[in-house]
């Protein structure tokens, strides 16, 4: 049975599972309930095994999501006390150890945790409207959702600094150029766009897009040597499963 949440929506359509955050009148903003309930799903989607694929997408025309609430996350005089409500639960660690395919479908604004929750993501498609940024810095705190390490892993260290240091905003085509998006469409098509590239993904074979994410992310993080060892027991495991 699929969980009912008031700040996402969840459904799950034969393999597809498809999370909408769901505060267009607050531009999706990121707060707590949604950190509670983002985790339960995450959690459904990882344990329902008719689940192979996930869309992440934000609900309503002005923003996928326009980053932490700043009523909950980070405004005094209880800041420190905010942020650590924010940390109370590993949503990311948890995100990040699910080895199905996840589509970030970006439109609007794509700021602070919206950008991070995007680069925990495999594959962005962004519309023309979507503005990337991390205004963090500017208003006295560090990106931490993850985005210190998601992020520059995606575009270099330099790239990412830059955006971190100076609050710049880049629209979508400069989000393609640094490789923060995988493509830009028409703001009509992306939905569209997401669901298509979603069902290729579903007409792989089951076993093999979990190994492929694990060789990839897992292997990032090992000396090349190991990860070479770890991409040959994982094609041998895929072979296995064919």
């Amino acid at each position: 049975m699929t969980p009912s949440f008031e700040t996402i929506l969840l459904d799950k359509t034969e393999g597809l599972a498809t999370i909408t955050l769901n505060r267009p009148q607050a531009l999706n903003a990121y707060n707590v309930q949604m950190r509670d309930e983002m985790w339960q799903a995450l959690e459904a989607v990882r344990d329902d095994p008719e689940v192979r694929v996930v869309i992440l997408r934000g609900a309503g025309d002005r923003a996928f999501c326009a980053g932490a609430d700043l009523t909950e996350f980070g405004t005094a005089p209880s800041q420190v006390v905010a942020r650590q409500v924010r940390f109370e639960r590993g949503v990311w660690e948890l995100w990040l150890a699910i080895g199905k395919p996840f589509i970030a479908a970006l439109h609007g604004y794509v700021l602070g945790s919206g950008l991070e929750m995007a680069a925990l993501c495999d594959l962005r498609i962004a519309a023309e409207d979507a503005v990337f940024g991390l205004p963090e810095t500017a208003l006295g705190m560090l990106p931490a959702a993850g985005g210190t390490q998601t992020i520059p892993r995606l575009i270099g260290a330099s790239e990412a600094l830059g955006l971190m240091l100076t609050n710049h905003r880049i629209d979508a085509n400069e989000a393609l150029r640094l490789g923060l998006v995988h493509r830009v469409v028409p703001r009509d098509r992306l939905d569209g766009e997401a669901k298509a590239l979603a069902h290729r993904l579903l007409d792989r074979p089951r076993h093999l897009l979990p190994l492929v994410k694990r060789a990839v992310r897992h292997g990032m993080e090992l000396p090349l040597p190991q990860a070479l060892a770890l991409e040959e027991r994982l094609a041998l495991q895929a072979m296995a499963g064919a």
